[in-house]
């Protein structure tokens, strides 16, 4: 592939040291397939949890007596000399080190915030996994690494890195993305037979009825396939909060944006992708072109899944050119106008060493190099909150519903983004179905991530002049 020969041209012979805070499954699996990568090493990782650390060393086949835990620079930097891996439970120990990058892969907003802030402060690259922090100041900490001449990039491997390329790809090729998104990690079985679905929840037996909606979709009809499919899953088709915050970091890394006043999320066979996910006058169900969206895989059980994949339906505008799409194997919907080009997997750490070694041999992002606050992952209550509550997981569906909306400036009576909500107090009762507003909460005045979206709010002023917030209920539920 090119990326062999751009970084072999980059600087023959030399090796990407990467520093990985946070050693969940996505971060270990960083560490594990650096060892097999002869131009990428992590010699240093950071957890709070050191025997979460030592595990992900231990996994990568780092034997235990060639790990030391370090409190100390210079315990650090005696350790690295001695050619052991560091491991530090304080990740700031990291950013004095000779690293050329830092992953974040903490999943948490402030922390994540501010190790990128400090890493770009001392001149070292950011691959950024947690999606947390990304969404809410995002495009403030690109602006600074590039004020510092260091990259900040999202991550190769996670969707909304991998969906961000697809759509790059496509453009760069001259092809309109009519729409791009992500598939549910989980699929949705059909047994056509027993008219059953089987799913996370285990099985649901369908009435003839409602079976009717689960068979292959007709030209035109996906509109009302969408809704009772829909309605025949309920909350087991529910849009997760990581759906919606990943697809809102695409928004605003590549100007797509959503349809409808919430995502679609339609349950749909792969083939009926771009029957489905094209503007309604070419058959679909979309009112605007370059949308931003998700699916929820239906299959056969013994049917190749999607899980996890993220997609694109895009339209070629010559006659030949989209001949030899269709001709060599693009599923089409019935008018041969959208194609869907897809990638049915994300391998996680596994494959952001990619976005590692792009970023410290080739000085460039594997994300988008436009990134821009177009939107927020904002908060409604799902239930009635109340007066000093403190929202303490913004992932629980039963406290807070996630909605993608357009940014605005943080202020009184403007939607506050969901995870500068995390860990606060609320100032008013909030009755459900209302969204969090920045005045219903007491603001942070220590927090790394207040300051910066503050400072984003600041550098992208004229991008937010003229749109009006819209901190209205929203009606009926996401799910």
């Amino acid at each position: 592939m090119i990326y062999r020969n751009l970084f072999a041209q980059a600087e023959s012979g030399r090796t990407i040291a990467a520093g990985v805070i946070g050693t969940g499954q996505y971060a270990t699996a960083i560490v594990t397939q650096a060892a097999s990568i002869p131009r990428l090493t992590v010699p240093v990782i950071a957890d709070i949890d050191v025997e979460a650390a030592r595990r992900a060393c231990h996994r990568a086949g780092v034997p235990a007596e060639q790990t030391v835990v370090c409190e100390s620079r210079r315990n650090a930097l005696q350790t690295l000399d001695e050619g052991k891996l560091v491991v530090l439970a304080d990740p700031l120990l990291m950013m004095d080190l000779p690293l050329d990058v830092v992953v974040e892969a903490t999943g948490a907003a402030e922390a994540g915030a501010s190790h990128a802030l400090e890493a770009i402060g001392h001149g070292k690259h950011v691959v950024m996994v947690t999606k947390e922090t990304d969404v809410t100041v995002g495009p403030i900490l690109k602006h600074l690494a590039h004020q510092n001449g260091v990259v900040y990039t999202a991550a190769d491997g996670d969707q909304h890195g991998l969906l961000m390329g697809l759509v790059t790809w496509a453009r760069e090729l001259g092809l309109e993305v009519l729409c791009g998104g992500k598939a549910r990690d989980a699929d949705i079985q059909y047994d056509e037979a027993t008219r059953t679905l089987f799913g996370k929840r285990g099985e649901l037996p369908l009435a003839p009825a409602s079976a009717a909606a689960f068979q292959p979709i007709g030209e035109g009809g996906g509109a009302e396939a969408v809704a009772l499919r829909a309605t025949a899953l309920g909350d087991s088709a529910r849009v997760r909060r990581d759906d919606v915050m990943e697809l809102t970091i695409v928004a605003n890394a590549t100007g797509l944006g959503p349809d409808a006043k919430f995502l679609h999320a339609p349950i749909l066979r792969t083939i009926e992708i771009p029957e489905v996910l094209c503007p309604v006058d070419e058959g679909g169900i979309l009112q605007t072109r370059g949308a931003i969206e998700m699916a929820i895989c239906l299959r056969g059980r013994n049917d190749p899944g999607m899980g996890g994949g993220v997609f694109i339906v895009v339209e070629c505008t010559n006659d030949y050119s989209r001949e030899i799409l269709f001709g060599k194997g693009l599923v089409s919907n019935r008018r041969r106008s959208a194609g869907l080009i897809y990638r049915p997997y994300h391998l996680c750490g596994v494959e952001t060493p990619i976005s590692i070694l792009c970023a410290g041999l080739l000085g460039i992002p594997t994300g988008s190099d436009e990134y821009v606050p177009r939107y927020d992952l904002v908060g409604r209550a799902a239930r009635d909150l109340k007066r000093g509550e403190i929202i303490e997981d913004t992932g629980d569906i039963q406290t807070l519903e996630a909605l993608m909306l357009p940014a605005h400036p943080v202020g009184n009576g403007v939607p506050l983004p969901m995870l500068m909500i995390e860990g606060n107090s609320l100032n008013v009762d909030v009755a459900r179905g209302n969204i969090i507003n920045a005045d219903m909460v007491t603001a942070s005045d220590e927090s790394v991530l207040w300051s910066l979206r503050r400072k984003q709010d600041d550098e992208f002023s004229q991008l937010y002049q003229g749109r009006i917030p819209d901190a209205s209920p929203r009606g009926p539920s996401q799910t």
